[in-house]
């Protein structure tokens, strides 16, 4: 079992039951795997909100980018950080600190925050670590 502690049937439920997804540290450069991977889930059919200060108020891959997730007008399901390992701590503050909660935070690969999963688990929210959507979703058939 991965460190996160989540089954392949966790990992399937999350992804089943995920609509919308807020990408935390989308890039404008297709060079980058968070940019493949936003184009990944759009195609899959999420509702995606790319989070990038830098980018606020444009658009990436017919998206509007939020400054933040705290901006996005709608309730998130899922947080995507990519961001570095110490640095998706913060993230993961923002998200427990929205009026709603999402119901999962997703750590890309080589992220991992201890901390941060113990905040968030301990309330009621899931954290998956060191995993990618994209490489999930096709190898349980999501």
């Amino acid at each position: 079992m991965a460190m996160d502690g989540k089954t392949d049937d966790d990992i399937t439920r999350i992804l089943e039951e995920t609509r919308t997804i807020a990408v935390v540290g989308a890039s404008q450069n297709p060079s980058r795997a968070v940019y493949g991977v936003m184009g990944f889930l759009i195609g899959r059919g999420y509702e995606v909100y790319p989070i990038n200060p830098g980018l606020a108020g444009k658009e990436l891959q017919g998206r509007m980018v939020y400054a933040s997730l705290a901006d996005v007008p709608a309730e998130i399901d899922m947080v995507d950080v990519f961001r570095n390992s110490e640095a998706a701590g913060d993230t993961i503050d923002e998200a427990l600190a929205l009026p709603v909660p999402p119901k999962t935070i997703w750590l890309q690969l080589g992220v991992i925050n201890e901390a941060g999963f113990a905040r968030a688990e301990a309330k009621g929210v899931k954290v998956v670590m060191d995993r990618c959507p994209a490489i999930e979703a096709p190898r349980l058939g999501v």
